[in-house]
C-alpha cells in the first residue's frame, strides 16, 4: 500500500503542479513517446536478462506491491517451529525429527505454522539442514560454512531482479532522448507549416523527454531500491535460522538456540523476550 501511496504522491505533485502553473494536461498525451520510451526499455530488459531473472523481477514486484513480507508475527511463528522441532531432537534424538524433514507437508509441527511452510526457500533451507544434522557428523564450523555460501548464492539470485530494474532506470532517460530526437525528426519534416503544429511537434518530443526522467527517478528506481530492500529482508530471514541452528549443533538448549536467532532479526521485526518466552509457552 505503501508504494501505491508513493506513486499517487510522485503524480500527483509532478502533474499537480504543472496545472497549477497553467500547463494544458493533455499536452502531456502522448501514447506514442510512451510506447518508444516503454517498449524500448522493456526490449533492452529482455535482451540484458536470461528468462530466470525476468520471471523472478515480475514476481518480486507483484510481492512488493503488497507490501511487508516479514513482521513480528512470521518470525513469531519461524522462531517457535525452530523451537518445537529443537525440543523434540533434544528429547528424543536427531532420528525423532527424520520424518518430519522429509515430508514437511504431513507433519504435525510443520502444518501448525502455516506462515512458514508457504514459503517454500525458507522450509527447504531448515529442512536440507536438519536433515544433514541427523544423517552427518558435520561439525558446527563445516556446517556454518555451508550455509554461509546457500545464503550468499541466496543473496546474489535475489539482488538480480534488483540490479535488472536499476540497468532499466539508468536506460530510461536515454531512451527519453531518444524519443525526443525521433519527435525533433518529425518537426523537421513539417518546416514551413503553420506555427501551431511545429509547436505541438516540438511539445511532443520534449514530452519524450520528460516522460522518460519521470518513469527512471520517479518508478523504476525507487522501485529498484524497494526490491533491494526485500531481498535483504528475505535473507535475514535466513541468517536467523542459520544462528539458531548452529547454536542448537552447540549444544545450546532449545530455548537459547531461539534467543540466538532472535537477535539477529531487524529491530522493527523483532520479539520481545518476554513475548517470545510467553508466546512459546502459550503453544
Amino acid at each position: 500500500m505503501l508504494k501505491l501511496v508513493g506513486f499517487f504522491v510522485v503524480v500527483g505533485s509532478v502533474l499537480g503542479g504543472y496545472v497549477l502553473s497553467h500547463g494544458q494536461l493533455m499536452a502531456l498525451w502522448q501514447p506514442f513517446e510512451l510506447l518508444i520510451i516503454g517498449g524500448a526499455a522493456l526490449g533492452a530488459f529482455l535482451i540484458s536478462n536470461p528468462m530466470t531473472v525476468v520471471k523472478d523481477t515480475m514476481a518480486a514486484c507483484g510481492r512488493n506491491l503488497k507490501g511487508k513480507h516479514y513482521g513480528k508475527e512470521m518470525y513469531m511463528d519461524l522462531l517457535s517451529l525452530l523451537y518445537e522441532i529443537f525440543n523434540k531432537a533434544r528429547k528424543n534424538g536427531l532420528m525423532a525429527i527424520e520424518e518430519d524433514v522429509e515430508t514437511p507437508e504431513s507433519s504435525e509441527i510443520f502444518n501448525r505454522f502455516p506462515r512458514v511452510t508457504l514459503e517454500a526457500h525458507l522450509l527447504d533451507f531448515i529442512c536440507d539442514y536438519l536433515r544433514i544434522m541427523a544423517a552427518g557428523n558435520l561439525s558446527a564450523i563445516e556446517l556454518e560454512s555451508l550455509m554461509d555460501q546457500e545464503i550468499e548464492t541466496a543473496l546474489h539470485e535475489a539482488m538480480a531482479s534488483s540490479h535488472a530494474l536499476g540497468k532499466v532506470s539508468d536506460g530510461l532517460p536515454g531512451f527519453g532522448i531518444v524519443a525526443a530526437v525521433m519527435g525533433i525528426v518529425i518537426t523537421m519534416a513539417s518546416l514551413g507549416g503553420p506555427p501551431e503544429v511545429l509547436g505541438a511537434h516540438v511539445a511532443a518530443a520534449l514530452v519524450g523527454t520528460f516522460l522518460g526522467i519521470l518513469l527512471a527517478y520517479g518508478f523504476v528506481g525507487p522501485l529498484s531500491v524497494a526490491l533491494e530492500h526485500m531481498a535483504t529482508e528475505d535473507i535475514k530471514a535466513l541468517v536467523c535460522i542459520k544462528t539458531a541452528i548452529l547454536a542448537m549443533v552447540n549444544g545450546i538448549p532449545p530455548q537459547l538456540a531461539v534467543e540466538f536467532g532472535r537477535k539477529v532479526i531487524g529491530s522493527h521485526e523483532r520479539p520481545g523476550f518476554k513475548e517470545l518466552d510467553d508466546h512459546l509457552r502459550g503453544r
